[in-house]
């Protein structure tokens, strides 16, 4: 049963605004939350073979800080059921720990669980209903506060010494800002090629590096009817058509779209956390404007902006618009397809 107010410790009462329409209660199951861990195991698996133990140092830190403090929160704090039990607090540590370098200290890896669980996991059951993807807003509040903790990259123990100690958008950004061609860093070989970025051979987060694993775990999901096709497909057809069309009018600028899909945090990104489905849109016409809206962004980011990657930064702001694309987009019409 919601409930109506909570009364904290300073007597201050703050109501619950109307349940913003979203998915069935089915979506938020035990079952659901222990089918999306299990699609992350070969991500998981493939941060272990690349990175070895220390991966599952921070994946362990992350899991327990997450779950404790879900506890402490939840429990003492606002008296209310934890959601320990349904596996999604585990499910929030792994989701950050997947969003980590391996040489993050792990202090930070318990600051990014305190944000993650004690700020965007309690203001989602305070106002009744979620805003944003927990494990994202902790990344990109790392990112923001700790800088150069959050972008120093040790390269895996297969990696080439050409490209080790950073990922491929961040050796492609500082390549073109110093005036080198795409053709000039590619023929030197300071770009990994497209198997080491689907392997997992590169430097980057823990669970972003193998886009095999992800596409892996993303056809599980599907298979399980965890989610569905409609964001993930709008995210990587927008990256086909935009960065394309960019390569097109100039490939010594910008990379071809299928470097963009396949490195730094896309896959996780469109299969993992886009897909939330306390955070996304209703319908699957509002999906597909969401998938849109967050490759898109992603790509302004990459190719235009400050940052080499931007995909959390997109879902986030996405995650924002969920309402809004609730209440607004009834339906969408492609070719003979019609999207409700």
């Amino acid at each position: 049963m919601q409930l109506k107010s909570i009364r904290l410790s300073f007597m201050f009462k703050i109501p619950f605004p109307p349940q913003v329409p979203n998915q069935g209660k089915e979506e938020s199951t035990p079952g659901t939350t222990q089918g999306i861990i299990y699609a992350l195991v070969p991500a998981m698996l493939m941060s272990v073979i690349f990175f070895g133990i220390d991966s599952c140092r921070i994946l362990a830190i992350a899991v327990i800080s997450c779950i404790s403090l879900d506890m402490v929160f939840q429990k003492l704090l606002l008296k209310t059921a934890t959601s320990v039990q349904n596996g999604s607090s585990a499910l929030t540590g792994i989701l950050l720990a997947c969003c980590l370098p391996i040489g993050v200290p792990y202090w930070l890896v318990l600051l990014g669980s305190l944000f993650s669980t004690g700020v965007a996991k309690l203001i989602s059951t305070v106002i009744g209903y979620p805003i944003f993807n927990p494990a994202l807003a902790g990344r990109v509040l790392l990112l923001l506060l700790f800088p150069v903790q959050m972008t120093t990259w040790k390269g895996n123990v297969l990696m080439a010494d050409t490209f080790t100690g950073a990922t491929p958008l961040g050796l492609l950004g500082e390549g073109v800002k110093n005036g080198k061609s795409l053709l000039l860093l590619t023929g030197n070989y300071q770009l990994p090629g497209y198997f080491d970025l689907f392997w997992g051979n590169v430097a980057g987060s823990l669970g972003e590096i193998s886009a095999l694993a992800l596409l892996i775990g993303g056809g599980y999901l599907l298979w399980k009817k965890i989610i569905t096709w409609h964001i993930p497909v709008a995210i990587f057809a927008t990256v086909l058509l935009l960065q394309g069309f960019l390569w097109i009018i100039a490939p010594s600028r910008f990379a071809d779209p299928l470097f963009h899909l396949l490195s730094g945090g896309m896959m996780l990104g469109a299969i993992f956390m886009a897909t939330d489905p306390s955070a996304r849109p209703v319908k699957p016409s509002g999906q597909i404007v969401f998938g849109f809206g967050i490759a898109f962004i992603t790509l302004m980011i990459r190719n235009f902006g400050p940052y080499p990657e931007g995909i959390a930064i997109a879902i986030l702001v996405m995650n924002g618009f969920t309402p809004l694309i609730n209440k607004r987009i009834k339906s969408i019409q492609l070719g003979k397809f019609s999207f409700h």
